[in-house]
């Protein structure tokens, strides 16, 4: 493997990691959860970088539910 192949395979790493993460934290916002304390923990656990989204999307994901809005 040469140094710019390992250079590419890292960047879509940190990439890949940071549109999940990304993700997670959009989730988050849009969902209610049954305290602000649990939701800000959540929160942080989303912004650990690699193992966070993956914590949040397999554990906290189900704990919240979607916000409701009236569009009238």
């Amino acid at each position: 493997m040469t140094p710019n192949e390992l250079i590419l395979y890292v960047l879509l790493i940190v990439a890949v990691s940071f549109v999940m993460t990304m993700l997670a934290l959009i989730d988050q916002l849009k969902k209610d959860f049954p305290t602000p304390k649990e939701k800000f923990v959540w929160h942080l656990v989303a912004i650990v970088p690699v193992i966070g989204w993956l914590c949040y999307f397999a554990l906290g994901a189900k704990k919240g539910t979607r916000k409701k809005f009236d569009s009238k």
